[in-house]
């Protein structure tokens, strides 16, 4: 009878271990390219935190860079080549405000970014002063997969 017991616990295991359980909170793909934004001094994000956070003067028009790097992983396994960036050029670039107003489309060029400027007024703030900040999103389809990507812009003195 231990035995019977034994086995059968174990092949409940196996049976319980092999099911294949659904993420049940979030259907995510990966985005076919990495998205590193850019303050105009030329400081980049990581392009690995969830909502990057950038700057741009509120004494002039805010200038979003954004820059579309497409991996290419072939070199993965050999130390000598490793992975390469190669610039995702001619994409054209959503950005929007949160609520879902959209604010503008700009097109990537040879290295791959895209570069809006855009008045503190039309992102919703009138008079902009250092610390002001808005909540935006960037959007594209590169090779037939959709992506977003949500940032964070501050003014600064």
């Amino acid at each position: 009878m231990k035995k019977i017991l034994f086995f059968s616990t174990i092949f409940i295991g196996f049976v319980a271990a092999s099911c294949k359980v659904d993420d049940p909170f979030v259907d995510r793909i990966a985005a076919p390219v990495l998205v590193i934004f850019e303050d105009p001094s030329g400081t980049k994000t990581s392009g690995l935190t969830t909502e990057p956070s950038i700057t741009s003067l509120a004494s002039t028009d805010a200038t979003i860079t954004v820059r579309l790097l497409e991996l290419n992983k072939d070199g993965l396994l050999d130390y000598k080549v490793g992975i390469d960036s190669i610039p995702a050029t001619a994409v054209p670039v959503t950005f929007k405000l949160r609520t879902g107003t959209k604010i503008s489309d700009v097109t990537t060029d040879a290295t791959g970014r895209s570069i809006l400027k855009v008045s503190w007024k039309t992102l919703g703030i009138a008079a902009p002063v250092a610390g002001s900040s808005v909540s935006l999103s960037c959007s594209a389809t590169y090779k037939d997969v959709s992506f977003t990507k949500y940032f964070r812009l501050t003014a600064t003195k």
